[in-house]
């Protein structure tokens, strides 16, 4: 039967939109079979189902996820009543659910609905669906009493209605007062209820809301500047010392548009990042001058200047009145909500709560979710060598908003705030070092000379080699200062990983350094290796990278069957390249007999049931494998490239295994989200691994710190 989760509010203005996406969050996390459905329905799209749809890659009907519009439903209540339209909505709720494991149900809006008792009406639906209900009080503008008192009476009002409350969720408080009201209701109501601040910018429009709703014109701008936060409002009318004192970060200037002083003086703070501005909206339908345009573009390089009809007064009155929305055109909106909702909620207990068991599927969305999850449960520090480049400035943006991990991105720190506000991105959280002028620098420079004395290497010829950032940052997980780096966005993989060989070096118990790809396909993670790093390979290395590859499968809860590859299964081909493979798999049965393993065999009898019964019948990893050991790099770098493009797979990595701490190559084409996936794989990697993990986990390395951090690791 399939579970439905029931998110109903008590009144208008609560915020739901950041506990609906944290627990749709949470519910996919658990399956790749999860709908929504939404009973009733305004006149219009239904942007919160089209966000959940496009970020979680959800296959649904738009036609199956809601009921009726509320004009059709208050039609239906005015002439058959209460019953006859519960009804409606619950048979169409049935057609939709059947095809899926799990429901989120989302009530209704209380906003211009015209129903008489929309509390009772979503306790009817709840009880009628055989919800469990999470319900959301709003806590804006009330003091620690009064929410507290409301969330009270929400709790006793559903629970008198026969609703199987499971938690509460208080959304919006002032950030003073919400571990007071957080008390204060542990210690009152039955079930857990969980205290969201509010945070202003999930409220604040972006600078491209603004001018749709005024109908305004970009003078000047990119993309990237009018998806920034409209965080403040400040109204240019004052002379110029005292408008510049007036600003403050993430501010809109409303100003007329024949104040050209102004708008140059507040371009030129943003430039200067004291302080960084939104944008600029001019008033009156005046425009500056060609040459001022000009000044302003090459001063803030994207900054939005936007022009409106209206004058001052009545454009206040619209910004004043204008909130925003998550909707899938604000990317950083919904890091953001995600990142409050996994600070401030014990997920864990709230999944448990929600009953939702685990499938036995594991899609790509699924394994992501995991990662991020994971990294966040040990916090750890990753540093980013590539600190100014726009793509980790975004991807620094995600990580810190989520949580996923402490970061230290490397470069000059005046230019990386300067891009990050060029960019509309907050990265507050992390710490900035420029190696060319750190203090650590000197220190570097004897170590990595003392280390490399053997190949001639001075403390003079190390202060130069130091202050390259991939050698610096490498250096900082050395000495403790980081716990694992990710480059390569712009470098290739020789400078990211010939740091790594030459300061960390391979582990004890590894005779090489090599990688896998994480293949994430339509319901099951394989694993391949070495699919970047090593050319060929003989068996001794072969036999290494196998046993290596099981312990970062296991690692990262994938079940170890090691199929080692070849153009033969069994004993049914000859020459020098199966009998390398041959011999490394027996190998890792000699140093390693706990490990389930099979070669020579082909690609097809090692992944597919009904070829295994006839090539190999009886074998334990046949039609079985899970981690598949590619011949060479050719054979390799192939084949995973083949199935990410043919199959649709998601392919993870390369995640390099081996070394003693984690240091992770990236594609330079690399994507925001896999830079992300990377950095919260490498946080994993230097996690200490948990006693419940195989033996095979065993040789995986760990933080000599638990407060250290790490990073995670996507590449293409």
């Amino acid at each position: 039967m399939t579970r439905s989760v029931y998110v109903t509010g008590i009144d208008r203005g609560d915020g739901r939109q950041v506990v609906e996406l944290g627990i749709m969050e949470l519910l996919t996390r658990r399956t790749g079979r999860v709908g929504v459905y939404r009973p009733l329905l305004h006149d219009g799209p239904d942007r919160l189902f089209d966000l959940l749809r496009s970020r979680y890659r959800l296959e649904q009907d738009p036609a199956t996820a809601y009921g009726m519009e509320y004009h059709e439903a208050s039609v239906v209540l005015a002439e058959k009543g209460t019953d006859e339209l519960v009804s409606r909505l619950v048979d169409r709720y049935h057609r939709a659910a059947r095809d899926y494991d799990v429901m989120l149900v989302l009530g209704t809006d209380y906003a211009d609905t015209a129903l008489p008792d929309e509390l009772a009406l979503n306790a009817r639906l709840a009880n009628e669906l055989g919800a469990v209900v999470v319900p959301v009080v709003g806590g804006t503008k009330q003091t620690a009493e009064s929410v507290g008192a409301e969330a009270q009476g929400a709790y006793r009002a559903l629970e008198g209605l026969g609703c199987q409350v499971v938690a509460m969720v208080v959304n919006r408080v002032a950030a003073e007062d919400r571990a007071a009201i957080a008390e204060r209701l542990a210690a009152r109501l039955p079930v857990p209820c969980y205290v969201l601040p509010d945070d202003k910018s999930l409220s604040a429009p972006t600078v491209a809301q603004i001018t749709r709703a005024l109908g305004g014109e970009v003078l000047l701008g990119d993309e990237a500047g009018l998806a920034r936060d409209a965080l403040d409002f400040v109204f240019g009318g004052a002379m110029l010392p005292n408008f510049l004192n007036a600003l403050t970060p993430g501010c809109l200037v409303v100003t007329p548009g024949d104040r050209s002083d102004l708008v140059v003086g507040a371009l030129a703070a943003h430039a200067s990042g004291a302080p960084p501005i939104a944008g600029v909206l001019l008033t009156l339908n005046e425009r500056p001058a060609p040459h001022i345009l000009t000044m302003a573009s090459k001063l803030a390089p994207g900054t939005p200047v936007v022009s409106v009809a209206g004058n001052s007064f009545p454009t206040a009155a619209e910004l004043f009145a204008l909130q925003s929305r998550l909707n899938s055109a604000t990317p950083r909106k919904l890091e953001t909500a995600l990142g409050l909702f996994e600070r401030h909620v014990d997920t864990a207990e709230l999944r448990d709560l929600l009953s939702v068991a685990r499938s036995e599927r594991v899609t790509p969305m699924m394994f992501e979710h995991e990662l991020l999850e994971r990294a966040r449960s040990q916090r750890r520090r990753v540093v980013l060598p590539e600190g100014a480049e726009d793509r980790v400035l975004r991807a620094a943006d995600v990580v810190l908003r989520r949580g996923v991990c402490d970061l230290t991105l490397l470069g000059d720190e005046q230019v990386v705030l300067k891009k990050a506000a060029d960019l509309g991105i907050d990265i507050g959280g992390a710490q900035i070092i420029d190696p060319a002028t750190s203090p650590l620098r000197e220190r570097f420079a004897e170590y990595y000379a003392r280390v490399r004395a053997h190949k001639g290497m001075t403390v003079e010829l190390a202060n130069d080699v130091v202050s390259d950032v991939n050698y610096f940052g490498t250096l900082m997980v050395q000495e403790g200062l980081a716990d694992g780096m990710v480059s390569g966005s712009v470098h290739s993989t020789a400078a990211t990983i010939r740091p790594a060989f030459e300061i960390i070096k391979t582990r004890p118990d590894a005779g090489i350094v090599s990688s896998v790809f994480f293949m994430c396909l339509a319901d099951q993670v394989l694993v391949y290796g070495d699919c970047a790093v090593n050319p060929d390979p003989n068996a001794e290395q072969l036999a290494d990278i196998a046993i290596q590859s099981a312990a970062t499968a296991a690692a990262f809860g994938v079940e170890p069957r090691i199929a080692m590859l070849s153009y033969s299964t069994g004993t049914s081909g000859s020459g020098a390249d199966v009998d390398k493979v041959r011999k490394a798999t027996e190998l890792v049965r000699a140093r390693r007999p706990d490990l389930a393993v099979e070669g020579p065999i082909q690609y097809d009898a090692a992944v597919e049931p009904s070829v295994a019964a006839t090539k190999l019948p009886g074998s334990d990893v046949a039609g079985r494998a899970t981690v598949l050991i590619f011949p060479d790099l050719n054979t390799g770098n192939n084949t995973y490239k083949a199935v990410q493009r043919s199959a649709g797979a998601v392919a993870v990595g390369p995640v390099l295994q081996g070394l003693r701490k984690p240091v992770n190559d990236l594609s330079r084409g690399a994507l925001v989200q896999d830079i992300v996936t990377t950095v919260a794989i490498t946080a994993i990697q230097s996690q200490t691994p948990a006693p419940a993990q195989t033996q095979a986990a065993a040789s995986q390395p760990h933080a000599p710190s638990p407060t250290q951090a790490a990073s995670p690791t996507q590449a293409r």
